[in-house]
């Protein structure tokens, strides 16, 4: 019998393949999941040696693992099966493709013969291309000083090695404007530099709210922004914002307020190893 202590968990979502070490690793990815959107989370035993050679060989250490779809080979984890308490589906056998649809028919002459109590998944792909993975913190804020008025946009990115302190000059603009840029910067900035995962807090009651669907956005600009503001945000694997007080974002408000003077559009980024 399997030893629970050797469980892990691979999650399909979207475009992103991630492998989880625990299954609590795997809650966040709830809450950060938008309606209508693939989750697909399958659970392995004793992630073999040469696995996990495999993706350190390719700056993938630690746990969690997180990968693109196209970035994994047919047998790299192994026997998987569907985990039953998250994937409760009928007993029609089929296999698990990550670079393709989630789910596909068992084609004849596969390599693969699941029972209908146990499924068996392959994951296939192409030549690895892959990015850094790791997950980290963004905080984010915005300063105006006028409201409208010179503004400027402030985020620091934390992943437990290293702290990025961004700004950018956003010209004349609402402190709400400059808020918005202050997470698009941050999050693409994120991406930029290969994140999957990431937790998001800012003092802008009014922008967490948005993003979180939970307040409607009635202004065209700020609907503009808060569109790509969620593109951005559907691009990772976790995703989870939350509010905070003005007190414990101190620090991206100094970037807010030190992007002010710069011209609108430009971008200052410094970067310190913890």
């Amino acid at each position: 019998m399997a030893d629970e202590k050797d469980a892990f968990y691979v999650v399909r979502k979207g475009d992103v393949v991630g492998v989880y070490k625990s299954f609590s690793d795997i809650l966040p990815l709830f809450a950060s999941s938008v309606s209508g959107e693939s989750l697909s989370i399958y659970k392995g035993y004793s992630l073999r040696q040469e696995t996990e050679e495999y993706l350190v060989s390719h700056g993938l250490k630690g746990a969690p693992y997180s990968i693109g779809a196209s970035d994994v080979n047919e047998g790299l984890f192994g026997r998987l099966v569907a985990c039953p308490y998250l994937d409760p589906y009928s007993s029609e056998e089929k296999t698990f493709n990550v670079k393709g649809a989630i789910e596909v028919d068992i084609s004849a002459g596969s390599s693969l013969h699941p029972t209908n109590s146990q499924r068996h998944h392959a994951i296939d792909g192409s030549q690895p291309e892959l990015s850094t993975c790791l997950s980290c913190t963004l905080h984010f804020d915005g300063a105006s000083k006028g409201n409208p008025g010179p503004a400027g946009a402030g985020a620091i990115l934390r992943d437990g090695r290293k702290v990025y302190r961004l700004r950018e000059g956003v010209g004349i603009q609402t402190n709400n404007v400059a808020e918005y840029r202050g997470l698009i910067l941050g999050l693409k900035h994120a991406l930029k530099k290969g994140y999957k995962q990431i937790h998001v807090q800012g003092d802008s009651l009014l922008v967490c709210s948005q993003i979180q669907g939970l307040w409607k956005v009635k202004n065209q600009n700020m609907a503009t922004l808060c569109t790509e503001a969620k593109a951005l945000k559907d691009k990772f694997m976790s995703f989870k914002i939350n509010h905070v007080p003005r007190e414990f974002n101190s620090e991206a408000d100094v970037q807010a307020n030190l992007a002010i003077p710069l011209r609108a559009g430009e971008v200052q980024e410094d970067c310190h190893f913890l």
